[in-house]
């Protein structure tokens, strides 16, 4: 008689735009983390890395120390 879809639901369609922000969110993060050996290349200072994409220093040196080590083992 009634037939629903999932698709036609109201959960349903919080859900996938929640997933959507979510997949946003961890797209613009990834972004940033390959932005800093970049920057860092370029001569630009850990702390001025840090605020120009809104993270601690301790963020940036991790990445730094991680992408060092991943030149050093790739050789």
């Amino acid at each position: 008689m009634f037939e629903i879809k999932l698709q036609d639901t109201r959960v349903y369609r919080e859900a996938k735009e929640e997933g959507l922000k979510q997949g946003l969110q961890e797209g613009r993060e990834l972004a940033k983390l390959e932005l800093i050996p970049r920057c860092l290349a370029y001569g630009i200072s850990i702390e001025e890395v840090a605020r120009l994409l809104h993270l601690t220093i301790e963020e940036v040196e991790q990445v730094r120390l991680a992408n060092e080590q991943e030149s050093s083992t790739s050789t």
